[in-house]
């Protein structure tokens, strides 16, 4: 890890004091192997590669985050809901650590302010925190073990954020129970996707979400899949009643 140390020494130079500063009032601890953290603060765009050719950015780091979030997690609702069954337990992990809630972790943390990056941190999308925030906890593993790392879950995810009750009542993809819905009741439905030509400096996308051949809501946003996501949110609330009478 050494070569990491050498090779952002030039990017980081004078920032590396208050760069473990922040960190350590993250932690609460001081970093061991301060490279590995180095390492999952760095963007793609810095374009580092190791003597071996392989490249230096939090990416692989997300990886081991993501595990251990998913580890830990299902090991707190195994034993805080004994009579949930698989299924039950795996929607309950979704909602805890979907994408939407770890970016909102990202945000609380603070994690872009120690990002080393070529690319301005206002042209970032939203997604950048919650993927600090899993690089962060897989640094924090490769660094002190399986303990720490699920001392830090339980600190910053499971006791400020997860509520049993709450979480069952959360929807994390409405896009999915209104399919799920359409299909139990036998209805027909259509997402019409188009590219938007709005003067907005982002390419946007419009949707026209149709069931049973008519008109129900629209959406528009920055990726087609955020487009269907609002769209469905919009018919969901406006077919609430007759969705929860069946569920």
């Amino acid at each position: 890890m050494s070569i990491i140390r050498n090779i952002l020494k030039n990017s980081r130079s004078d920032k590396d004091g208050n760069f473990f500063l922040q960190l350590q009032q993250i932690l609460g601890y001081k970093p061991q192997k301060k490279s590995i953290y180095q390492k999952a603060f760095t963007h793609r765009s810095m374009n580092i590669k190791d003597k071996k050719g392989n490249p230096i950015n939090y990416e692989r780091l997300e990886f081991v985050g993501d595990a251990m979030l998913g580890s830990v997690i299902a090991s707190y609702l195994y034993g805080e809901v004994p009579h949930g069954d698989e299924g039950y337990l795996t929607k309950m992990r979704s909602k805890v650590v979907s994408r939407e809630h770890l970016n909102e972790l990202g945000k609380e943390l603070k994690l872009i302010d120690l990002v080393t990056s070529r690319i301005p941190k206002e042209n970032f999308g939203n997604n950048i925190h919650g993927n600090l925030f899993e690089s962060l906890v897989g640094a924090i593993y490769l660094d002190k073990g399986y303990k720490a790392c699920e001392k830090f879950i339980y600190k910053n995810v499971i006791l400020p954020h997860v509520d049993i009750s709450k979480l069952e009542g959360k929807v994390i993809s409405y896009k999915s129970l209104l399919i799920e819905w359409c299909q139990k009741e036998k209805k027909t439905f259509n997402y019409e996707v188009y590219e938007d030509t709005g003067n907005d400096s982002l390419k946007h996308f419009s949707v026209k979400l149709s069931i049973d051949e008519k008109v129900v809501s629209k959406g528009r946003a920055t990726s087609k899949k955020k487009a269907e996501e609002k769209a469905s949110k919009r018919a969901f609330f406006a077919f609430q009643t007759q969705m929860t009478k069946r569920t």
